[in-house]
């Protein structure tokens, strides 16, 4: 007797589908360990956020790093998340000869409100096992940043991060890998009521 099982995808048959306009314009949709996942609507707060953090970063790194807004990253075998923002590193070719893959990657930042709990128990694991030295999560349920550092892996084949620091909304935290920036939380979360 033959069970069923959910057809996962290679990362070559979803850039095909792409191809061939099984998308249409404005779909958001993800690749994660071969499963077209269809990404959540934005909040306002989500939107405010995003855009506070892009003003901030722009004006913070100027041409040390590359800023990446919903653009995909290369997670081999098959996943090719759309983080909200990814730092990575500065390549002649601006990546048109492919997507960033963890080498690349300074940073990886999600936006979250309804989506944190996929964030946390989906999309963290799978950073943590491609190698991707810093995942941060702006979580706008508790208006903090959690901050996760040192990938690795436990006994039970399971992957996580070694370090989680939380930073409060008053607070500046340094970039990875770019100490001397200090990104004020201030600046970035809307203002309580």
């Amino acid at each position: 007797m033959m069970i069923p099982t959910a057809k996962r995808f290679t990362i070559q048959e979803y850039h095909r589908l792409t191809e061939l306009g099984f998308f249409q314009e404005g779909d958001r949709v993800e690749l994660i360990q071969g499963e077209m996942i269809q990404m959540a609507a934005k909040g306002t707060a989500h939107t405010t956020v995003t855009k506070r953090l892009l003003r901030a970063l722009g004006q913070r790194l100027g041409e040390r790093a590359t800023m990446q807004i919903q653009d995909p990253l290369f997670l081999a075998p098959n996943s090719e998340p759309e983080p909200d923002i990814a730092l990575v590193k500065n390549r002649a070719d601006d990546y048109l000869s492919g997507h960033p893959t963890p080498e690349d990657v300074i940073l990886v930042i999600e936006i979250a409100d309804s989506s944190w709990r996929y964030d946390r128990e989906v999309k963290l694991p799978l950073y943590a096992k491609s190698g991707i030295a810093d995942y941060w999560i702006f979580n706008l349920v508790n208006n903090t940043l959690e901050c996760y550092g040192e990938p690795y892996q436990d006994n039970r084949e399971s992957f996580g991060y070694r370090q989680r620091r939380i930073v409060l909304p008053n607070e500046q935290v340094p970039l990875p890998g770019l100490s001397d920036i200090l990104l004020d939380l201030v600046e970035i979360f809307p203002p309580q009521s």
